[in-house]
């Protein structure tokens, strides 16, 4: 493995950011750390200061993303692989949903990654190179109950990420959508806000899904997953999308052969809505 780009990774307090950032600089890449909390990440960097730069940066804060991407590329003179890992979740019914959660969650899980992205954009295509890791997740390609508005951030994420790789392959940047299943991150018991139903009807179907949520046991391995990000990053051809676990693949085979029965037993009707001829 070359061990010669230069990183720079968002949401590094815990969870993935935190294995991909310690794997990251084991292998000797160069690398910028960030987390909202600095003091959660400044031990990334103790003996280590030439390779590691370690920075505070909420991703909803358009100058901390400005000063941090300046400082990355003063520090190291390039970035090379973008890492959009900040995120988080919000559980509950669409119809009782708080609209400042989702909001909320749009502004760090969509906006925030659109800001990253676009401040380190005019870099790769100065340098003609790059690589845009976005974690997005199943959830990008399937939906479940008590996940609507999550389930959008990600879907506007995989949206804009396809375009995005059209737009910027002339610049031989890529971007790669890291669609994850059940890993063992915390992330739904640390970063998740939950809005319990109160209609009958929600409280049987979403209520035993919030009560089990973030039990520690979900099947992924943080640290393989790291493993196959940094393989992507090292991959002369790097897919659009990488699903992660053995959930990923089966509900997105599931979700897939599904509609593609549903787009031919509807054939007829959606090839006839054009004008004759």
């Amino acid at each position: 493995m070359t061990n010669n780009k230069v990183w720079f990774i968002t949401g590094c307090s815990t969870g993935f950011g935190r294995e991909l950032a310690e794997q990251v600089i084991g292998a000797g890449y160069k690398v910028t750390v960030t987390a909202r909390n600095l003091s959660s990440i400044s031990a990334l960097a103790a003996g280590r200061e030439e390779q590691v730069l370690t920075l505070e940066l909420d991703v909803t804060k358009p100058e901390q993303i400005e000063h941090s991407v300046a400082a990355a590329v003063q520090k190291f003179g390039r970035v090379d692989v973008l890492v959009n890992n900040a995120g988080i979740g919000y559980f509950s019914s669409v119809e009782e949903s708080v609209p400042e959660e989702a909001r909320k969650m749009f502004e760090i899980n969509f906006w925030g990654l659109m800001n990253m992205t676009n401040a380190v954009l005019p870099h790769m295509r100065s340098q003609k190179s790059g690589h845009i890791i976005n974690i997005s997740s199943i959830g990008g390609l399937a939906s479940f109950p008590s996940l609507g508005y999550y389930h959008a951030t990600k879907y506007a994420v995989e949206g804009v990420s396809e375009s995005l790789a059209k737009e910027v392959a002339a610049f031989n940047i890529h971007v790669t959508l890291i669609e994850p299943s059940g890993f063992r991150t915390d992330w739904a018991g640390r970063s998740s806000a939950k809005t319990m139903p109160t209609i009958p009807e929600y409280q049987q179907l979403i209520g035993p899904m919030l009560a089990g949520s973030g039990s520690g046991n979900e099947p992924g391995d943080p640290r393989k997953a790291a493993e196959a990000i940094i393989k992507v990053v090292e991959t002369e051809q790097p897919p659009l999308r990488l699903l992660l676990g053995n959930g990923a693949y089966h509900v997105a085979v599931g979700k897939f052969t599904t509609l593609l029965q549903s787009i031919e037993e509807w054939k007829d009707v959606t090839v006839n809505a054009d004008f004759p001829g």
